[in-house]
């Protein structure tokens, strides 16, 4: 019986495809079967209205509106482009344009061929067909089924705050982030408040309001840090949110609090760098972070970061401006660096020059693309800094 339903399912799937092919070839020979006689069909209209000209020349001589040599002259001109109409007509059905013939040999025999060839050679015809229950059991990767599997769960047990719990995530990193919201407001109050859902909720309000820490963000974090006081995800965003409401003094302390508190191989420490810098501190180098590599492009090394401690804010500015163009121009001769085009994307929107950061990120990307690993977290840094991602992966 289950042979008998797979055959029946096969041979119905030739049957649609040999009924898409006809009606694709049909779609595109119409317009060249209807050419001729449209054509036709204009020619036809254009000497019924010369002729039309012609009777009505000879009413306006007989009622004396114009003079007889007028009617000649007029006479003449429409006769000239009666002659010429009629010229054009064929004489004999016309048989069609040799080119013509070889596009209908090609849209009938040559296109279904092809299509089928190259269904052939990359498709899989030797897969079973797999309905949506079958692959929801086995979602396997497929992260879009396992989105649907995890959503029909939730639709039969809304309360299941374990379920909320794993789709948040997913959710934010598919970048919907409306549902993302939704789904971390329905964990924490289905389970109970805890860092990690915070957090992801407050990322999830900065996601909708273009990277900016708004109040509603900022007491989510407040909660997250009385649960973990030494939370750095949330102690960054707090310090990010006094650089943003105009406080370059208090964020610079937030963000100095935070590099000391941070281990020296935290990956979070080059952006709080960074921020520490645009805030007109010194941003700190290889000797604070000795996990870092000093030969990297774009870090600083310790003769930068003394000059740095001398300088007033206007100058330290223009040297942080410098090293940043200068990693841009080290990228541009050797693209394979990561941690390159991350720190770049982070530099240039740290020095509120959105447009460059949304260059770096598609030239980023253009190495990096999204499907892997790394450009997914090139986007993820994107979203995060309130860097447009539209057209960036074109």
């Amino acid at each position: 019986m289950k042979a008998r339903f797979t055959y029946l399912g096969d041979m119905l799937f030739w049957i649609l495809v040999a009924v898409l092919t006809a009606a694709l070839a049909v779609i595109l020979l119409y317009p060249l079967l209807r050419g001729a006689k449209a054509a036709e069909n204009i020619r036809a209209g254009e000497a019924a209205v010369y002729r039309d000209q012609l009777r009505e020349l000879d009413r306006d001589l007989d009622g004396g509106l114009i003079t007889p040599e007028e009617a000649d002259y007029a006479r003449a001109e429409i006769g000239r482009r009666l002659i010429a109409v009629s010229a054009d007509e064929p004489a004999e059905t016309p048989k069609p344009a040799r080119h013509h013939r070889f596009t209908e040999a090609f849209v009938l025999l040559v296109l279904p061929v092809l299509g089928l060839c190259l269904y052939l050679t990359t498709g899989r015809p030797d897969l079973p067909s797999q309905p949506l229950e079958a692959r929801l059991e086995n979602p396997g990767n497929d992260v879009a089924v396992l989105i649907v599997k995890a959503e029909r769960h939730l639709a039969q047990k809304p309360d299941d705050g374990k379920g909320w719990d794993v789709l948040a995530p997913i959710y934010f990193r598919t970048m919907r982030v409306n549902d993302a919201q939704l789904a971390y407001r329905n964990a924490i109050r289905l389970l109970r408040p805890s860092p990690a859902r915070l957090d992801g909720l407050a990322e999830t309000l900065m996601a909708v309001s273009d990277g900016v820490v708004t109040e509603e963000a900022r007491q989510v974090l407040e909660q997250s840090l009385t649960l973990e006081p030494d939370n750095p995800r949330a102690r960054f965003y707090i310090a990010l949110s006094m650089e943003q409401a105009g406080r370059p003094d208090e964020a610079r302390q937030a963000f100095e609090a935070l590099a000391k508190q941070s281990p020296a191989d935290a990956p979070w420490l080059p952006l709080v760098n960074q921020h520490i810098a645009m805030n007109g501190g010194a941003a700190a180098g290889p000797d604070v972070n000795p996990g870092a590599n000093p030969a990297a492009p774009g870090n600083p090394t310790q003769q930068d970061v003394a000059a740095a401690e001398t300088m007033n804010a206007g100058d330290r500015q223009q040297m942080i401006r410098g090293m940043v163009e200068s990693l841009d121009a080290k990228l541009s001769e050797e693209p394979n660096n990561f941690e390159g085009w991350m720190r770049l994307v982070r530099s240039y929107a740290v020095l509120n020059d959105k447009d460059r950061a949304a260059g770096a990120l598609k030239r980023g990307l253009a190495a990096f693309p999204p499907p892997g690993e790394q450009g997914r977290q090139l986007l993820a840094l994107a979203r995060e800094l309130g860097i447009a991602t539209e057209g960036a992966t074109q």
